[in-house]
């Protein structure tokens, strides 16, 4: 067990990271809840829990019907899905209420469904512009700009906020009664215990529009827009974070780049304002459900750059984080793992999920990855919520180490490199023993002596100290 010294104070806590647990069942988020809340996680994101287009019909529309992206086409506001009921949904929060975990849910609010006509996961009979007791063709865009009212270019706003994305029923958001709909849907979800939101596809919806929406939503709701930022286009994040926070995926992108490339003074030099990046209202990832399919990002098969990237985002004071679990495949479409009646199978972490990290472990399709569990993740976790209040007060590159100082609070080093190496970090710790808190319950320690800590790494190794845990 971890120790506290004599002379040190209590060590505070604040939890700001969160997991997005993409296409977990909602019975298996309930269960593994119990384990991210004793590792500090303050919040999990959900993937899309309303009703979606069904199997059959995704068969009938040429695909195999086991696709992940079903899930991001609405047919009704119902929360029943491959993910779970609205029992399971709701049983799911209250389990990571008592968890001390928040549930945000990713919600598609841009559009409905991108088939011609079909049926539901509960049964809802729709057409592409006509959805029972919702909308009909008057309350979806229909820009005339492009054949088939695509969007073909990023190079206007009305482009990109009236056409629809790959043929998705692109909703009339400037609408009172497409906006009462979403409000309406959103606050079930609330009821349903939910704590806060993710706008997906949030770029393609005017961000008058969305302010509008979630202007419904009871005062602090936490919002989170997904806006990609694109070379000279007109839109991006800034127009989105008066009312929400943005992932800046530009972070992502840069830090995969540093990590891979071994490029610590890239790493110690970041700023927002070196690389165009948002300046306030930013969240970081390392890699979602759409970058690892691109290849824009890092990816879990990755390995080591993958955890090594994942530290140094744990370790930044740029935006609350956001790890990320999901699961293998050798296609971009390839969906998660599915039961006989077409649910979607649990997830579940054993621990064996990481074999060797640093090897590149081989995955099977559909294998449920559990990134979160990898060596070393949740323990930068629970060290984050002790030293998340004291600023970033230097980072630096030592050959190929790059590292973070927390003033006399926390230090924080990782090698970015195929070689073990030895090396001398300077730091504002008071002199002592520390625990390396990456390595469970103080197995291992290092010597802080002179303003000088000794580090002994393995290729991709991670340390972090902190003033509260000693042995």
């Amino acid at each position: 067990m971890l120790a506290i010294t004599g002379c040190a104070a209590a060590a505070p806590e604040r939890r700001d990271a969160g997991i997005a647990m993409f296409q977990w069942s909602w019975d298996a988020i309930a269960a593994e809840c119990p384990a991210l809340g004793d590792a500090g996680v303050a919040w999990v994101l959900t993937s899309p829990p309303q009703e979606h287009v069904d199997g059959a019909s995704a068969r009938v529309a040429g695909a195999d019907g086991s696709e992940w992206w079903w899930s991001y086409q609405p047919v009704s506001y119902m929360v029943d899905s491959r993910l779970g009921t609205s029992e399971q949904f709701a049983a799911m929060t209250r389990a990571c209420e008592q968890a001390g975990v928040d549930v945000y849910a990713d919600a598609v609010l841009n559009h409905m469904a991108g088939v011609p006509a079909g049926t539901g996961w509960s049964g809802t009979q729709f057409s592409h512009y006509a959805y029972p007791g919702l909308y009909d063709a008057t309350d979806f865009h229909h820009c005339g700009r492009t054949p088939h009212d695509d969007i073909d270019a990023y190079t206007e706003p009305y482009v990109i906020q009236h056409c629809e994305l790959e043929n998705l029923a692109d909703l009339a958001t400037e609408s009172e009664h497409v906006r009462a709909n979403l409000r309406a849907y959103l606050q079930s979800l609330l009821d349903l215990g939910a704590d806060g939101f993710r706008i997906d596809a949030a770029k393609h919806i005017d961000p008058d529009d969305v302010a509008a929406i979630v202007a419904g939503l009871p005062e602090g709701t936490p919002v989170i827009s997904e806006v990609i930022r694109g070379a000279g286009e007109p839109v991006y994040p800034e127009q989105y974070t008066p009312f929400s926070t943005v992932w800046e995926f530009g972070w992502a992108d840069r830090v995969g780049e540093f990590v891979r490339g071994g490029s610590t003074r890239a790493l110690a030099d970041l700023s927002p304002s070196a690389y165009g990046l948002l300046e306030e209202g930013a969240r970081t990832f390392i890699a979602n459900h759409d970058t690892e399919r691109n290849g824009t990002t890092l990816s879990y098969a990755n390995g080591r750059e993958f955890s090594a990237a994942t530290a140094v985002m744990l370790a930044s004071d740029y935006g609350p984080p956001t790890l990320y679990s999901g699961y293998a495949f050798s296609d971009r479409d390839q969906g998660p793992a599915l039961e006989d009646d077409g649910t979607v199978a649990d997830a579940s972490c054993t621990g064996d999920e990481h074999p060797d990290v640093v090897a590149g472990p081989g995955w099977e399709d559909r294998a449920w990855v559990c990134q979160h569990r990898w060596p070393g993740t949740l323990e930068l976790v629970a060290w984050r919520t002790r030293v998340v209040d004291a600023p970033v007060t230097a980072t630096a590159a030592v050959d190929d180490v790059f590292t973070s100082m927390r003033g006399e609070t926390a230090a924080f080093a990782v090698l970015l490199d195929d070689e073990p190496a030895a090396v001398e970090v300077p730091v504002a710790l008071a002199d002592g023993t520390y625990c390396d808190v990456v390595v469970p319950d103080c197995a291992s320690v290092v010597e802080v002596a002179g303003g000088v800590a000794v580090l002994q790494l393995e290729p991709w190794q991670a340390v972090a100290l902190d003033r509260f845990t000693r042995p």
